[in-house]
């Protein structure tokens, strides 16, 4: 792990530093173009011309939502259909932390930086205070590659000096001093007030920096809390702005999902949903602390395990036609990926990133990912249900580090996007989606703080009983 802070100075962006090898010289698809450069007009009548029942004013309203915490949001999603051929863009989970820009084809070549420096022109600029001495720093504790590219495109947008700082959970903190009303970092024996941080840490951010600060915060920590890290609130936050929706006909749509499940429950909501589901650990992400379930030995080795929290969620699991949950609300399955030459398809999910503008919630990045081994219509023995329908690329390493593995990274370029299997109105019914938790999450982090931005504990306590969570918050 690298502990060292980085000054970062203007015009040393370099490309190959902040893309995969393999995104570096692919070139856009031209459906995805398109799709990120059309207007939100055009974007609402469509929807609207597909969704009759969908008043074009109230998904204006909706898709100009200038949030007030939750400025860059990537929402995970799989393509589905119902036994009855109804296909569908369903969130698995909205991500306050998102990566995307390293695996986003250039959708101007001649704008070399991409989404890095969008979401600095479009979103950090305007929240910069017009003062001479802003210092402003990315914090990160994985992604390097990403997390570098922002500071850099920040230190060429501000024409200065960016600092970007390792900051590790469980490892040496002492450069980074949080106790007063700004975060203030260690450089050279000098302690630096901070006026913006672009935060890039992904585990148990709540645990290193302040729920309140004068240091502007981009995502703030709050943030995390109310969905963007926490899949047991983000639950409840999309019922409740579903609430707000119906009347709308619009709606977030998920897998049927149960919360605030104790461990000794879980085999009981488990038979309940025909014996395959999904269980998560509502705090974790990159894909750990997620397993699905779908045979008595898989359950077995699950409740053996040991976990640092009390409560859990069991989701419906999405499989073949052959092998998915059953609940109330019927059952999805994937779509998957075009059969390949060997007649193969395998599951996918998107990733669809947006960030705040002045005119509301606009795309910055997709990519797709895909499983390791094939979609069939029965389940192999002995073959791990993770292996055929887990599509995180991430895993850590011995030394603890996070690796990736890019040969199931499916970008959105011209002949892997062929595969997907998707088409305009998918990605814009993705878009919607992604629109609609982001802004169900922002709501909830607005109920979580008071007037004065001091946190509402109990009434988080009220929907998160959780106890050790609620002793790592600062």
């Amino acid at each position: 792990m690298d502990k060292k802070i980085r000054t970062i100075s203007p015009n040393t962006f370099e490309p190959e530093n902040h893309w995969y090898e393999k995104s570096l010289n692919a070139t856009i698809h031209p459906m995805v173009s398109y799709f990120l450069n059309l207007s939100s007009d055009r974007i609402i009548k469509r929807y609207c011309h597909l969704n009759p029942k969908v008043n074009s004013e109230d998904l204006k309203e909706i898709l100009s939502y200038k949030p007030k915490h939750y400025h860059l949001s990537g929402a995970d999603l799989l393509h589905v259909t119902t036994e009855h051929g109804k296909r569908q863009m369903v969130i698995i989970e909205n991500n306050s932390c998102p990566s995307g820009q390293k695996s986003m084809p250039l959708l101007n070549e001649f704008k070399e930086q991409g989404g890095y420096r969008q979401f600095m022109e479009h979103t950090i600029k305007p929240l910069i205070k017009k003062k001479a001495n802003n210092n402003i720093a990315v914090i990160y504790d994985k992604n390097y590659m990403e997390a570098s590219g922002y500071a850099h495109a920040m230190a060429d947008m501000l024409d200065k000096k960016v600092f970007l700082v390792p900051y590790y959970n469980n490892l040496d903190k002492s450069h980074i001093d949080i106790s007063g009303e700004y975060i203030q970092l260690k450089v050279n024996d000098k302690w630096i007030q901070l006026d913006l941080v672009f935060r890039y840490l992904t585990q148990k951010p709540w645990n290193r920096l302040p729920i309140f600060s004068k240091t502007k915060i981009i995502n703030p920590t709050i943030v995390c809390l109310a969905g963007g890290r926490n899949k047991l609130i983000a639950s409840k936050a999309y019922s409740f702005y579903n609430a707000e929706l119906s009347e709308k006909n619009l709606k977030i749509i998920t897998p049927h999902t149960i919360w605030d499940v104790n461990k000794n429950e879980i085999p009981l909501w488990i038979s309940n949903m025909g014996g395959k589901a999904v269980v998560k650990i509502p705090y974790s992400n990159a894909g750990q602390g997620v397993f699905t379930i779908v045979n008595e030995e898989e359950l077995d080795n699950f409740m053996k395990m040991d976990f640092d929290y009390d409560k859990f969620i069991v989701q419906s699991l999405v499989g073949n036609y052959n092998w998915s949950s059953t609940t109330s609300e019927g059952k999805y399955y994937h779509v998957g990926t075009m059969p390949n030459n060997k007649g193969l398809s395998y599951v996918l999910d998107f990733r669809m990133m947006i960030h705040a503008t002045k005119n509301g919630y606009k795309p910055i990045s997709i990519y797709s990912r895909r499983a390791k081994l094939p979609l069939k219509n029965t389940l192999d023995e002995g073959k791990a249900s993770w292996d055929i329908l887990g599509t995180n690329l991430s895993y850590k390493k011995e030394n603890g580090d996070w690796g990736s593995d890019t040969n199931r990274l499916l970008l959105m370029e011209r002949k892997e996007f062929n595969n997907l299997g998707i088409g305009l109105d998918d990605l814009v019914e993705a878009y919607i989606q992604t629109v609609l938790t982001s802004i169900a999450i922002d709501k909830m982090a607005i109920k979580l703080l008071s007037k004065k931005g001091t946190f509402k504990r109990k009434l988080f306590k009220s929907l998160n009983d959780d106890e050790l969570l609620i002793k790592e918050i600062l």
